[in-house]
């Protein structure tokens, strides 16, 4: 699986804000390391901001009229979002991994939220006119992805997240969305038994699967912790690749910065070792 990435995500930054280059720098060069092929992505044109978010929504991240304490005025910031949804873009058409910031799943047909402009996976999805799967492993409700998806018979969305956090929805499932609460630090073996069953409710019939791919339910992160090793993303990975659909990753939260890099390792991994004994 190729990764989709441009030095060009790590130039903004704010002192303390836990969205920081940082995490998305070191594991750049950690898969750079162990091989992974890299590709560069273009800005997302308007017309493909449009096909998910509302023109008013679109105009005010394009000028900065808005106000949103997780979500700074950075100096270029349409320009940076755009470029992480071209990641997803990229990630979707090569079936590839976006590791770009900012993440997406908290911004919404008309709103923005939670580190998150333009929702990066959503505007794939929706690009690409695929029926689709979405599995969100962050350790928050994608509740932006919620708001797009909801009620299109296109698209299943299933969440897997700490229940009682950011943003206080996903407590429970309607219609084509599927959400799972799970509490604090819940560990491996709830976790993979609730993915198991989430996927068995779902069901078949996709034509590809989009991976929401948060790494922020790792047992020391301290935002949304559920308490999972390293090694476990490499099980979530299995899990999916055993559904046999052509798979696209685009990266969402996940805030020690040192696991970010070999957390996909292990999920590209297990998704790709899963393909080949599946013959797909």
């Amino acid at each position: 699986m190729e990764i989709i990435f441009s030095e060009r995500c790590l130039e903004y930054q704010q002192v303390g804000h836990p969205e920081g280059p940082g995490r998305v720098r070191l594991a750049s060069e950690y898969l750079a390391r162990q091989g992974f092929e890299f590709l560069e992505p273009q800005p997302a044109t308007r017309e493909e901001l449009l096909s998910v978010h509302s023109e008013e929504h679109v105009r005010r991240v394009e000028t900065g009229d808005f106000y949103d304490s997780d979500c700074p005025v950075y100096q270029g910031i349409d320009f940076y979002a755009r470029l992480a949804v071209g990641g997803a873009i990229v990630a979707q058409r090569r079936g590839g991994f976006s590791l770009m910031r900012p993440p997406g799943h908290h911004a919404g047909p008309s709103f923005l939220g939670g580190f998150c402009y333009y929702n990066n996976i959503a505007i794939a999805v929706r690009l690409s006119a695929r029926k689709t799967l979405i599995v969100d492993i962050d350790g928050h409700h994608g509740n932006g992805t919620q708001a797009v998806f909801f009620g299109d018979e296109q698209v299943a969305y299933v969440s897997l997240h700490r229940m009682y956090n950011y943003p206080g929805t996903g407590q429970q499932s309607q219609r084509n969305c599927y959400n799972f609460p799970l509490p604090p630090r819940c560990g491996k073996r709830l976790y993979l038994e609730t993915l198991e069953r989430a996927l068995e409710v779902v069901g078949r019939g996709f034509e590809q699967l989009a991976i929401s791919a948060g790494f922020d339910t790792y047992k020391e992160d301290p935002l949304a912790s559920l308490g999972l090793e390293v090694e476990t993303y490499y099980d979530i990975g299995y899990m999916l690749g055993e559904l046999a659909l052509p798979t696209f990753c685009v990266l969402e939260g996940g805030y020690i910065p040192d696991i970010i890099g070999p957390s996909i390792e292990a999920l590209i991994t297990g998704l790709e070792e899963a393909k080949a004994e599946t013959g797909r």
